[in-house]
This record gives structure tokens, sequence and C-alpha cells, in this order.
């Protein structure tokens, strides 16, 4: 199945196709105030951590070395993608960020481990799920 989500900054402009639009930012985007940007959610238990936030922010480490980093939370807290995943599912979701730079930033990375989890889960969801229900080790 294919997932429809995209990044943005905060601070352009509302698009009536954005969908369910989530901000992931630890920290709230200066000068705006909540009502302006039409959110479903601010989810900041999937940004990076403060202490590798900073790190990456100050530039003590590399894109690469946060990127492995920021993917070990990820994993180490599955829990923390399952509401974006349930957005994901029903429609369009638009990841927002107040970064500068998008893909200098943590939604790219973002983006792929839930669609990463989400493959995994439609793939586990194709399994049969006990040999009985689909008529194994019924006798002829």
């Amino acid at each position: 199945m294919s997932y429809d989500i995209v990044l943005k900054r905060v601070y352009q402009t509302i698009q009536e196709d954005d969908g369910a639009r989530v901000l992931v930012d630890r920290l709230w985007p200066r000068g705006r105030r909540r009502e302006a940007l039409a959110l479903a959610d601010w989810y900041r238990d999937a940004s990076p951590s403060h202490t590798l936030r900073r790190q990456y922010h100050d530039e003590a480490i590399s894109r690469t070395v946060f990127e492995v980093r920021y993917r070990g939370e990820l994993r180490d807290q599955p829990q923390s993608l399952i509401p974006l995943m349930k957005q994901a599912r029903q429609g369009r979701l638009t990841l927002l960020t107040a970064t500068r730079s998008i893909d200098a930033s943590h939604l790219p990375i973002l983006r792929d481990a839930i669609i990463e989890a989400l493959q995994q889960e439609d793939q586990a969801d194709a399994l049969p799920s006990s040999p009985p229900c689909y008529g194994k080790g019924e006798e002829s």
C-alpha cells in the first residue's frame, strides 16, 4: 500500500489538501499561535531527544551520526510512531517543522521510519493468522 506523507515548514501556506497537519518538533515555533497552524496535533514524542537535537544543531555531530542516533531513538520507542501511523492510514499526513531546511531536518528520517513501520505492519497482516482458519490440519 502507498502512503501519502508530506513534509512542510510551519511557515508555509496551509493548503486544503494538507490532510492531517502534525507538528513534530520538541519546541513550539516562535511567533506562531496554535490556531494559525490548523494542527491536528502537536506530537513531540517522535521528534529527536533534546540532547540529540542540540548536538546536531550545534554541529557537534554529522548528519550521518544524527540519522543513525535518531533512528535508534525511534527503534527504542516504537510506540512513538503509532499515532502518526494511524494518521497516515486515514489519508494524507503533513509533518510540520519550524526548521529552516526540511531536507536537513529530522522529517525525512521520520517519514521513512513511519513508512517502514506501516509496511512491516502490512506484511504482518498479510500472513495467515492460524492454520485452522485456512483448512490446514483437516482430515480428508
